[in-house]
């Protein structure tokens, strides 16, 4: 049922945003909602997210990724971005923790996405992980631990290089061979004792 003053456009806004929260898990983004509601640009979809915004039926953050919320729903949890993560030639970074130190965005999921879980998030910086579903711009959520089993997603710490890539873990005898899921790279391998895991995927928010 259409609520007063809504019409029927900003109607199909917020059943498209709570629909989107339903499925999964998460808050749409702008261009999301444009593709969604079927609207001519980005900058119509933000004035019916103002005019929403004025009439306290959404709620959001515009320093924070995904923050669209609405204010009957259960309440949001924010997940620190931490920088970025290579899905392709390992990033140079300056040390094994650096993403302990400040958060350079953060992302709103609900709590039944996080399932109580400690997570952090990536952006991720190339296509190595395409066939995977994980592209360019694209934000994976992270629960960080130090141990990963075969074919888990994981942030891979190269001591000796001191790069950071993302790529499936795969253990080999006295090595670990960490590989790609685009046909045209070829996987690294590396010592185990160079390796260290900073973490291993749980989701991804894809940047559509």
């Amino acid at each position: 049922m259409r609520k007063p003053g809504v019409n029927s456009t900003r109607q199909h806004v917020i059943e498209f945003i709570r629909e989107f929260y339903d499925d999964r898990g998460y808050a749409p983004t702008v261009r999301d909602i444009m593709k969604g509601c079927n609207l001519s640009s980005t900058a119509v979809v933000q004035h019916h997210l103002k005019v929403l915004e004025s009439e306290h039926q959404i709620e959001r953050d515009s320093k924070v990724f995904r923050s669209i919320q609405l204010p009957d729903r259960k309440s949001t949890i924010r997940v620190p971005v931490l920088g970025k993560i290579a899905a392709g030639s390992p990033i140079p970074v300056l040390s094994s923790d650096t993403w302990s130190t400040e958060a350079i965005d953060t992302v709103e999921l609900t709590q039944e996405m996080t399932k109580g879980k400690e997570l952090f998030a990536l952006k991720v910086s190339g296509h190595s992980m395409i066939d995977a579903l994980i592209d360019d711009g694209d934000i994976v959520l992270m629960h960080p631990t130090n141990t990963a089993d075969n074919g888990d997603m994981i942030a891979a710490w190269l001591k000796k290089e001191q790069e950071v890539t993302l790529k499936r873990y795969y253990k080999e005898d006295n090595r670990v061979r960490l590989q790609p899921a685009n046909y045209q790279m070829q996987p690294i391998y590396t010592e185990t004792e160079n390796l260290e895991v900073q973490g291993k995927v749980v989701a991804v928010l894809r940047n559509l």
